[in-house]
């Protein structure tokens, strides 16, 4: 594995090109946020799903102006995927942001153990808010609200698997914005009688820095398309070099950690047999060189980041 002191010879800042984040919020999740707040109130607890590799970026402000009028639990998830060493940091962080109920899950794919500790949490925190008091056979309607692609319908699906032994009631899927509008209440439990709302994955319209936002889409919350592949692998290989992770050296066969991206996705290309060719004038004739492909040399770096293949990450 690398040595710590080859992160010296690495770049200490990482050049955003001008980007502008502005067009990488889609028309269709203003009208989403609008509905949403419309639909709080009607809703006794709003669970809201964040990814656990950046715990503090990407929660959409606008929306936690209006959490203050219901029960609030934050679930980070993904912390299989997360280096959670700075755990107690991350949860003083969140207390002066006045989270007062927090709790953790391992995936989207939401094993058992994770979805028993998410109903009973519900119930302490509406059973402490005179309020919102629900007698034993009163409905109870959850809101499930987070970002795009943070696990909210999987976190659904598994609470009817559970507690109702049913299928799927809402699509999943690894890209953001599958889940396009409010949907109606999908029952997921029968004792306590209890429906979840699902809604739309919403960024903040106005993020509030471009790296803020290339976060964002290294944990799949915004289209790759619109950052460009190839800027977002070079912005992975910064951090990685930067947290001195440099897992991506033996998981790629690499002699030595690189600080050049190209050079870089060019190896994993090789390595994957994925090349193009290219039609160049010679001077004297056009040839055909294979040239290696970069853009899926990319699409590979990012995927096995989140999939966890570099290992646990923390971005914030």
């Amino acid at each position: 594995m690398a040595s710590s002191r080859a992160a010296n010879k690495f770049r200490t800042a990482f050049n955003y090109k001008g980007y502008e984040v502005a067009r990488w919020f889609p028309g269709h999740m203003a009208k989403g946020l609008g509905k949403m707040r419309r639909q709080l109130k009607g809703v006794d607890c709003v669970i809201e799903v964040h990814d656990a590799r950046i715990p503090i970026s990407g929660r959409t402000p606008r929306f936690q102006e209006t959490l203050s009028i219901r029960p609030h639990l934050l679930m980070l998830n993904k912390i299989d995927l997360a280096d959670l060493s700075r755990k107690r940091e991350i949860e003083e962080k969140l207390r002066q942001q006045n989270v007062e109920h927090l709790t953790f899950a391992s995936c989207t794919t939401f094993k058992d153990k994770d979805v028993k500790q998410i109903m009973p949490k519900v119930m302490d925190i509406l059973a402490s808010s005179p309020e919102f008091y629900k007698g034993e056979d009163d409905d109870i309607t959850l809101m499930v609200i987070g970002i795009p692609n943070v696990g909210k319908s999987s976190l659904i699906n598994a609470f009817r698997r559970m507690y109702l032994k049913k299928g799927r009631a809402t699509p999943v899927g690894k890209d953001p914005g599958i889940t396009r509008s409010v949907l109606t209440k999908i029952r997921v439990s029968d004792r306590p009688s209890v429906f979840l709302l699902d809604t739309p994955g919403v960024l903040s319209p106005n993020i509030p820095d471009v790296e803020t936002g290339f976060k964002l889409a290294l944990v799949g919350a915004i289209k790759d398309h619109l950052v460009g592949e190839d800027f977002l692998a070079d912005y992975l290989l910064f951090r990685l070099n930067r947290q001195e992770n440099f897992r991506y050296v033996e998981h790629y066969k690499m002699q030595e950690p690189c600080d050049h991206v190209l050079k870089m996705l060019g190896h994993i290309a090789v390595q994957m047999g994925k090349s193009r060719k290219i039609k160049m004038d010679s001077g004297t004739g056009s040839m055909i060189i294979h040239q290696p492909n970069f853009q899926a040399a990319a699409l590979q770096f990012l995927r096995d980041f989140r999939q966890g293949a570099l290992g646990p990450a923390m971005l914030d």
